[in-house]
């Protein structure tokens, strides 16, 4: 195995030598260089799918959104859901050392670990133990049923890392422009040999790229794909001949809305914070940028994922959107006649012509019920800063772990957090679900944080390319890029 391992290392290096674009596919992260490196346990989404190439997780995402086999290659669930039995693929790592059960065990207990400070480690707070039943089977066992696990096991920062030897999809060369990725044969990957399997696949070089960069290296075709679009880009795709029929959406769950960065002025009151959140056209805001079928919340948690016996409807369900505003205005008059100053708010949204046309709207809404917005050059002097990202996996859990106290210390609220960590220990779902639909209402009546909607992610992809699909994860894994079209 050593030998194939090296000899697979010799072809990529001569490849890479050659100067040669032939079947290579080019993709560019809209991203910093920095969010390339796979390395720690912060990443970003580019260093998130360039990890999920070289480590492998017991499970991973494919390009659907759905959970596959990893380094396992099967699973059960027992015990209620409270128990997760994996058997591991028999392979060799690179230096020929057999991959066993201990090994993945130890690595998930290191990995966890580090994990303890971020949100990802609250998301796996569940877990009660990790244990090698056999050379070949491994069982995590959780403190009460997780529905959503094995989706929170296969993100990347879970790969198996076992250093130079780490189980993965494909192998790295960092090269002179950009990171070129090839495939490992199926046989180093625990899977049969496949006759021909070299001829049928194709490297994968990873770009970071600032989004004008991007849009234009598509344009003109040194790019096959472009990823990580988000909201504040997404008009430099939609322009041009050559973008039509290429940008595609994710259908993306998360958390899109805006922190109060600091309670103090006009938004040093609870009423005062809501009363913003009333005064906005959620829908309004979306229709510069044509988006069908784009999710507007009220909530934290978008009421279809809420688990509650009866699940909540949006807030303010019964005013109409003139009368949510006129009971913000009273709002803001009483603020200024007590305090004799006019209110306004700084805004900082990232740079971006989407950013510019959100902020419009914004700044519109607020005029409207008498406040004033300035547009903030930085998250330190923005009295409101736009909160985007997609959630891991969809259960309110995840939503919730979002503000908690050690995580986001302006947004949070200590009663919220006691009532999710009661939720760990409930007896059944039921006592889970109100548990957790009682934190989210906490959480709701501080006014720290105002949900728009759901957040949008946008790729650019040619029409002949295989292997990607929209999912509302955003996960766009780079593995199944590497196989030839048929």
């Amino acid at each position: 195995m050593r030998a194939t391992f090296l000899a697979f290392l010799s072809v990529l290096m001569a490849a890479c030598s050659a100067g040669t674009d032939d079947g290579v596919v080019d993709v560019a992260f809209i991203a910093e260089p920095s969010e390339l490196d796979s390395d720690g346990v912060r990443l970003g989404n580019a260093g998130q799918h360039v990890r999920a190439a070289l480590s492998t997780g017991l499970v991973r995402i494919d390009p659907r959104g759905q959970v596959v086999p990893g380094v396992a290659e099967r699973w059960i669930v027992t015990d209620g859901g409270a128990s997760y039995i994996f058997r591991i693929n028999e392979f060799d790592l690179a230096d020929g050392t057999p991959l066993t059960a201990q090994a993945v065990r130890d690595a998930l207990q290191r990995r966890v670990r580090e994990l303890r400070a971020t949100s990802l480690g609250l998301d796996l707070a569940k877990i009660r133990d990790i244990r090698a039943m056999t050379g070949r089977v491994i069982e995590i066992r959780l403190t009460s049923p997780m529905p959503d696990f094995l989706q929170l096991l296969a993100q990347p920062e879970l790969g198996i890392d076992l250093g130079s030897r780490s189980a993965a999809l494909m192998a790295r060369d960092p090269g002179d422009e950009g990171l070129l990725l090839a495939a490992l044969p199926p046989e180093m990957r625990g899977l049969p040999e496949q006759p021909g399997w070299e001829d049928a696949v194709r490297e994968v070089r990873v770009h970071a790229a600032g989004a004008e960069e991007a849009v234009e290296g598509f344009a003109q075709g040194r790019f096959d794909l472009v990823l990580g679009g988000r909201l504040s880009a997404l008009p430099l795709a939609s322009t041009g001949p050559l973008s039509r029929g290429n940008v595609r959406l994710d259908a993306a769950i998360g958390l899109f809305g805006l922190d109060v960065s600091e309670p103090k002025g006009f938004l040093g009151v609870p009423e005062n914070r809501e009363a913003l959140a009333m005064a906005v056209d959620r829908q309004g805001l979306m229709q510069p940028f044509n988006i069908g079928g784009w999710f507007a919340s009220t909530r934290i948690v978008p009421t279809a994922l809420s688990t509650a016996a009866e699940p909540p409807g949006e807030r303010w369900a019964t005013l109409s959107l003139e009368q949510r505003r006129s009971e913000a205005r009273q709002r803001v008059a009483q603020w200024r006649a007590a305090s004799g100053r006019d209110p306004q708010v700084g805004i900082y949204l990232p740079p971006g012509p989407g950013s510019d046309l959100l902020f419009e709207g914004l700044a519109e809404d607020f005029a409207v019920i008498g406040v004033s917005a300035t547009r903030s050059d930085a998250p330190a002097a923005a009295d409101l800063v736009l909160r985007d990202r997609v959630a891991r996996y969809a259960s309110p859990r995840w939503f919730l772990n979002q503000f908690q106290c050690g995580i986001s210390a302006a947004q949070c609220s200590e009663d919220a957090d006691y009532l999710v960590s009661l939720a760990l220990d409930a007896r059944d779902s039921a006592e889970e679900a109100s548990y957790l639909y009682e934190a989210e209402s906490t959480l709701l009546a501080t006014n720290l944080y105002i949900p728009l909607g759901a957040p949008i992610r946008w790729s650019m992809v040619r029409a002949d390319i295989e292997g990607f699909s929209e999912n509302p994860w955003n996960v766009h894994p780079l593995f199944p890029l590497s196989r030839a079209p048929i």
